[in-house]
């Protein structure tokens, strides 16, 4: 049986991609699992409610010129999927899946050159 992708942009996994969350005035850190030009899988240590709309900063590398500046992207997104991870009967952080509402054309071209790039 083979799987059939339902996503319309492809994916790649990148766990160094510098990301911060903005629920209001509140802000999480969260580290990235895979991220894509229409949306990103991310863990956090804070519980983020299923349907937030949510803002997102990403610290996006320059995959032409390392060592160059990053690039500032911010997306407006919505929370699609969240769900505890349990060790041992505790919480240890939560996952969540966040697509882009809002994202300008610029910004999503970008993500998609980066990650074709790292999913090489």
């Amino acid at each position: 049986m083979v799987k059939v992708e339902r996503r319309g942009a492809p994916r790649a996994a990148d766990k160094d991609l510098a990301m911060k969350l903005r629920l209001g005035e509140v802000d999480a850190a969260i580290h990235t699992l895979n991220i894509s030009a229409s949306g990103a899988y991310c863990k956090t240590d804070k519980e983020i409610p299923l349907m937030s709309r949510v803002k997102l900063i990403i610290m996006l590398p320059d995959t032409e010129r390392p060592g160059s500046p990053e690039r500032r992207i911010e997306v407006a997104g919505v929370v699609v999927r969240e769900h505890p991870v349990l060790v041992d009967g505790k919480i240890k952080h939560y996952d969540l899946a966040i697509f882009f509402e809002d994202i300008s054309a610029k910004d999503r071209e970008a993500l998609s050159t980066y990650v074709s790039k790292k999913a090489v």
